[in-house]
């Protein structure tokens, strides 16, 4: 048994290779008791490999992973005693009730009849699924079937839950239904390890987060401290869709980073580490229409222009290469804004 008693998970140069794939590389990590931990990652990345490894589904080549305390390559038996699982796809009986499926997992976790009728009757009222407990689960909502995983996965009540992307595949207010699910659950103190692929999950339900790319983790933090290490970006929007390359140009010299171009919304912008000063820079080229050096870009009439903080999809982008799933269309609140002209203001996003 692992010493440390205040790491739900504790994981020590995991290596795990697939004939010529190396999928986990030296993988160190730690999730504390009581936190929520989300697990962020491309295709490909090692996140799946992990999950199974954690819960004794297959073993690593190299290193030690610990949950709960217990060797998950020398002690499974006692691992598998103190977690519950739901992944992405619902492992409950479709033509049983709710009820009996839950009756039945507590059954099988060896507890008497009448325990295991109040196991069920409990978990049921926690999610709100009284009133469908007799009902079969085919006939469920995804948003209560989702629950009823969830319900599942604390039969026995473990201190730990894996959530494998469990809301992959649902409608958005079914998804908003299993955050609402899974924030009970953090609050009652179980520690959560949740895999996704949809960025504002993450950002929402997470204490830390924990970037994972070709099989080692490159970032670890609160979603704000990542953010916060990203820094800023450089926005401008424009009037005329044909004043966007002269723009592109102005925005590229003051941030020394190559822009990217929202030739519908008349918008360029581009990572800037000094913020305020890519910011005056930007302001400059822009307004000082007489300066030889600025000819292309004189004719640009300025909309709006300022500094936004990083979003958790730069982070992901930054980090990876790759962009990922998220529930905002662009980024949110600008930081500065000007109107017709050239008038603006400095200020930045407040976190």
């Amino acid at each position: 048994m692992h010493a440390s008693s205040r790491s739900a998970i504790a994981i020590e140069g995991l290596h795990k290779k697939y004939r010529t794939n190396h999928a986990l590389r030296g993988v160190e990590l730690e999730v504390r008791t009581g936190e929520v931990m989300g697990l962020l990652g491309p295709n490909g990345a090692g996140k799946t490999t992990l999950v199974k490894i954690l819960t004794t589904l297959l073993r690593p080549d190299h290193g030690h992973a610990y949950v709960n305390g217990w060797n998950v390559s020398a002690e499974p038996e006692k691992v598998r005693a103190t977690i519950g699982m739901a992944g992405q796809y619902s492992t409950v009986d479709g033509l049983l009730t709710g009820f009996e499926n839950l009756y039945l997992l507590a059954k099988l976790r060896g507890v008497g009849r009448r325990t295991a009728r109040r196991v069920a009757d409990d978990l049921l009222s926690r999610f709100r699924l009284t009133d469908v407990a007799g009902r079969p689960v085919g006939a469920y909502s995804g948003g209560m079937r989702r629950r009823l995983d969830l319900a599942a996965a604390l039969v026995g009540s473990p201190p730990l839950v894996v959530l494998d992307e469990p809301t992959t595949g649902l409608d958005p207010e079914s998804r908003l239904d299993t955050w609402e699910a899974v924030s009970e659950l953090a609050a009652a103190g179980t520690t959560i390890l949740l895999t996704t692929q949809y960025l504002e999950e993450a950002d929402r339900l997470a204490d830390r987060i924990t970037v994972i790319d070709r099989g080692r983790v490159v970032a670890e933090g609160t979603s704000d401290s990542l953010k916060s290490a990203a820094g800023n970006r450089l926005v401008v929007c424009v009037a005329q869709e044909h004043q966007l390359d002269a723009a592109a140009r102005a925005v590229a010299r003051a941030t020394g980073a190559t822009p990217t171009v929202d030739r519908r919304a008349r918008r360029v912008e581009a990572p800037a580490a000094d913020g305020r000063a890519a910011l005056a820079r930007a302001l400059a080229a822009l307004e000082n229409e007489n300066d030889a050096d600025a000819e292309d870009v004189e004719d640009v009439e300025v909309l709006e222009i300022g500094l936004i903080r990083c979003t958790l999809d730069d982070v992901f982008l930054g980090l990876t290469g790759h962009a990922r799933h998220s529930d905002h269309a662009g980024h949110a609140g600008h930081a500065g804004h000007a109107g017709h002209g050239h008038r603006h203001t400095d200020r930045e996003a407040t976190p």
